[in-house]
């Protein structure tokens, strides 16, 4: 069951990644980040008012969320810095990439993860590692090779420098998820998460994007901007319920959602008719093949 959450997680998340490189087209990063959370908040709204004051309703339904403690309202909180953090700069990398380059760079993410365990704890690499490694860093160079062909220049791109700070970010913000969800209930999670989101956006908001609206790309709302926190909560509901089932495995569960960059990919490749996907889709299966190993070798 637990598996077929993951894939299902997947699955919305590749969706919210066209939702998110078509709400970005020609338009404002800021304004669609913050709107598209805010439609998150709305949607949990609910759930948090109707926990309070009818919570056998909704503990039925499976949507209870408990009040949280301080302790848990500050780790939601750090939770809604990191993830804030890195779709900042996920956002203004997709933009400006195509969304067959961007996908496969976040799905780089269990391999900074690893590099960073390396780096900071020392860890040793087993046999299977070495050989995702390998192969990882090897596709991503043949896949940076094929963005030459496009006029990106990996090395000097700072598009890619974006949206490998947030793969990097994300792993961590994967890394905390870990922790989080064995301590605090996933709705919960869930709930104060996209609340606090808005939070940290909206002084970001007004203190950099609305003062200089008016010399930046202007902004226009599209039916998308809502769908990308509706796929995304969809997404999250999903992964975290997979999380919280008896047995899963974690190592498995993030190997499955990286899946999610076959449907970004493949729906990119066609509703924007981007370049040498073949080529791009070569590389992409080379670079998740590494990621496979590393991730299998971690268990």
């Amino acid at each position: 069951m637990w598996a077929i959450a993951g894939l299902l997680s997947a699955f919305f998340l590749g969706i919210y990644d066209i939702f998110k490189k078509t709400s970005l087209n020609e338009n404002a990063v800021m304004p669609v980040l913050f709107f598209s959370t805010v439609t998150s908040s709305l949607v949990f709204l609910p759930v948090v008012i109707g926990s309070r004051y009818f919570p056998d309703i909704f503990n039925q339904i499976g949507l209870y969320s408990p009040q949280l403690t301080v302790a848990e309202h500050l780790q939601v909180l750090l939770k809604s810095f990191i993830v804030v953090s890195s779709w900042i700069l996920a956002f203004f990398a997709l933009k400006h990439l195509p969304v067959t380059i961007f996908a496969p760079i976040r799905a780089t993410g269990p391999f900074w993860t690893l590099i960073g365990a390396i780096i900071i704890f020392h860890e040793r690499l087993n046999s299977l590692q070495w050989i995702g490694v390998s192969l990882t860093l090897a596709f991503f160079y043949l896949f940076s090779t094929a963005g030459k062909l496009e006029g990106i220049e990996f090395r000097r791109n700072k598009w890619i420098f974006l949206i490998i700070g947030a793969t990097i970010i994300g792993s961590i913000s994967g890394l905390y998820d870990k922790f989080i969800i064995s301590r605090i209930d996933r709705i919960a999670v869930q709930a104060w998460f996209s609340f606090y989101q808005v939070v940290i956006l909206l002084p970001v908001l007004a203190v950099f994007w609305y003062p200089n609206r008016k010399n930046t790309t202007s902004f226009q709302w599209r039916w998308t901007i809502a769908a990308i926190g509706i796929s995304l909560i969809i997404a999250d509901f999903l992964y975290f319920y997979a999380l919280s089932i008896e047995g899963s495995m974690i190592s498995m569960l993030s190997a499955l959602r990286r899946s999610s960059v076959l449907i970004a990919f493949g729906l990119g490749a066609i509703l924007f008719k981007e370049q040498n996907v073949k080529k791009k889709g070569i590389y992409l299966v080379g670079i998740l093949a590494g990621i496979l190993l590393i991730t299998l070798g971690s268990r």
